[in-house]
């Protein structure tokens, strides 16, 4: 992967991936958390080296975004739950 689709993948910017990687930047919580959920890597292991790299199940996965979800205020986690049924109902009519 390239480092423009990198960036792109996780929505930021490709200059920003290059002062990262120049360490001109240090990557935040909110990039760890970017990477972990769009590439499925486990956020621990971003940050300590320590454990698996990748979610190995769907219910790692699961687990972690309920852990997500829970650290959300009550009115954000209704905007995610309408975000995902969305994104559900667009899944649903391209297939």
């Amino acid at each position: 992967m390239s480092q423009v689709e990198f960036a792109k993948a996780i929505y930021i910017s490709n200059g920003y991936i290059a002062e990262l990687e120049c360490e001109h930047r240090k990557v935040n919580d909110r990039i760890v958390h970017l990477i972990s959920l769009t590439f499925g890597v486990n956020e621990t292991w971003l940050k300590t080296g320590e454990g698996d790299m990748f979610y190995r199940t769907p219910g790692e996965k699961l687990q972690r975004m309920v852990c997500l979800f829970n650290e959300l205020p009550p009115k954000f986690q209704d905007y995610v739950m309408q975000q995902v049924e969305q994104l559900l109902s667009v899944t649903n009519k391209e297939q």
